[in-house]
């Protein structure tokens, strides 16, 4: 331990962890604990929140509603980059990590607290996005990592001391899975998921519907931009908050964006996930069919190749870096221009561009017809071809 805390803010979901965490940190440290939830979409999950903290120990409790800055200011910048880690995972769970670091630190400043504590694991991705995060903030503050101090050191142990204590958990023995949910999705790790053969139960999606209880007629959705960002629904504006909420409900009800990968963590171990992602799903898809229509092919290319570096930024927690900061500069100003509407059919698990038009559109229908057209020379191509196959040419006659 060694180190004297006199006041701590505790990032608090109110799950098995951080409960825990609650009660145990008040008993090693003797400190005050103030505890800190963000609603950043879990819904219900936050109606125990402050009977539960404050039985449980807590000298102060604070709730706030991030969902709108959570959406327009970690999510959208994201997804104005088609951001995606290994191919797949969305980082849900890695956009509101920051977030909650940095209200986290805000209310540590408030409340002239001397140090912070998560219920992240000492395996996990998610310590070194808090971490990375307070130390971006402030340098000198104190950070308990319980994960890394305490000997209760399997989920099954928590849950017996939560039973010893009375702390109330939403986890049990039957179910008991990690999960973090927000706007923009939910994830599942731990218990039947640690075997990668084992399939997800299907009592556990919380999201989205399976593919025999989705809708069985296809549904026609149209998402306006502008520049990058989307702005309104079937032709209604929406706020960032309500847009994610709007596209979950209708990607949820058609059984989009479900995924069950095997990732690369950052501290080096390969994790089982299990994601719903619906609406993030259906943003990411109509986003890139507006950039096929207004995006530069060499700005387009230029962006696309520091996707993966971008993507490994977020997931490994360097959302506060100035590297991430410098690629999002860049990103933004590619996305001045991509304006106007997407149409999607949504059936069954999949999202299906049906078409895209902007003002800005750089597609030309004259240049790009198989009919007859008096705007382009095809007689043109053949010196463009013969001087791009000049280094290939000069090759060949030298190994010849």
């Amino acid at each position: 331990m060694g180190k004297k805390i006199e006041k701590v803010v505790l990032a608090y979901s109110g799950g098995l962890d951080t409960s825990v965490i609650l009660k145990w940190l008040i008993e090693t440290y003797q400190c005050d604990v103030i505890t800190f939830s963000a609603d950043i979409g879990q819904g219900e999950e936050l109606d125990q929140i402050e009977p539960n903290a404050l039985k449980t120990g807590a000298s102060k409790v604070y709730i706030d509603d991030l969902r709108e800055e959570f959406v327009r200011d970690f999510v959208y910048p994201a997804f104005r980059a088609n951001v995606i880690y290994e191919g797949q995972y969305l980082l849900g769970t890695s956009l509101a990590r920051p977030l909650i670091a940095k209200r986290q630190m805000e209310i540590a400043a408030i409340e002239g607290a001397d140090a912070v504590s998560h219920g992240a694991t000492g395996k996990g991705n998610d310590q070194v996005r808090f971490e990375l995060g307070y130390l971006a903030i402030d340098p000198s503050i104190k950070i308990v990592a319980p994960w890394r101090e305490w000997d209760l050191n399997s989920r099954s142990i928590l849950m017996d001391f939560a039973e010893k204590h009375g702390i109330a958990v939403p986890t049990s023995h039957a179910k008991p899975y990690s999960t973090d949910r927000n706007l923009l999705h939910i994830s599942f790790e731990g218990g039947v998921l640690e075997d990668p053969w084992h399939a997800p139960p299907e009592d556990m999606y919380t999201m989205t519907a399976s593919l025999r209880a989705a809708a069985n007629t296809p549904e026609e959705i149209e998402i306006s931009f502008v520049e990058g960002n989307p702005v309104a629904l079937n032709g209604s504006k929406l706020g960032p908050a309500d847009m994610l909420t709007e596209l979950n409900r209708l990607g949820g009800r058609h059984g989009i964006g479900r995924i069950d990968i095997v990732e690369n963590r950052y501290v080096g171990m390969k994790s089982r996930g299990v994601y719903e992602t619906p609406g993030g799903t259906l943003l990411r898809q109509a986003h890139l069919a507006m950039e096929s229509l207004t995006l530069d092919r060499e700005v387009m290319h230029l962006r696309d190749s520091l996707v993966p570096e971008y993507a490994s930024m977020i997931y490994n927690g360097f959302w506060f870096s100035p590297e991430r900061e410098m690629v999002q500069a860049m990103i933004d100003a590619s996305q001045r221009n991509v304006c106007g509407d997407v149409r999607l059919s949504l059936f069954k698990g999949n999202c299906v561009v049906q078409g895209r038009r902007s003002d800005k559109s750089l597609y030309s229908e004259a240049h790009a017809t198989f009919e007859e057209d008096e705007v382009y020379s095809q007689k043109d191509a053949e010196g463009f071809i013969r001087l791009n196959a000049l280094r290939l040419r000069l090759n060949s006659l030298l190994n010849k």
